[in-house]
């Protein structure tokens, strides 16, 4: 339990940080935030909680396709945003969009 403790507080802190240094830096914060920290932790942990070499490049391999279909959202964003769009409407747009890139690529990646 104090393992779980301790991952979920570390991811937290990084995310804050990142959220931080936006506030007065928009340039350094989408540069923190688009590094693949999710990715990085989630490989640590699961390298620290397996040790399974395949596993890990299956994860890692996976991680590159799904970050493919997630790219447009960072363009459609910006774009509803200074067409007037709300903030919450063109983050649920850009999701929605990301869900359907999703879907189309695990059709396109199934066996």
């Amino acid at each position: 339990m104090l393992y779980l403790i301790i991952k979920a507080a570390l991811s937290g802190i990084l995310i804050a940080a990142a959220s931080e240094v936006a506030r007065r830096h928009a340039g350094f914060g989408a540069m923190i935030a688009s590094l693949p920290l999710v990715s990085v932790l989630g490989m640590m942990w699961l390298w620290r909680d397996t040790h399974d070499t395949e596993r890990m490049a299956d994860h890692a391999q996976a991680t590159f396709w799904y970050v493919l279909p997630s790219l447009p959202m960072f363009v459609l964003i910006p774009v509803l945003l200074r067409a007037g769009v709300s903030f919450w409407l063109a983050l649920v747009i850009g999701c929605a969009l990301t869900f359907g890139l999703y879907l189309l690529t695990m059709r396109l990646l199934a066996p």
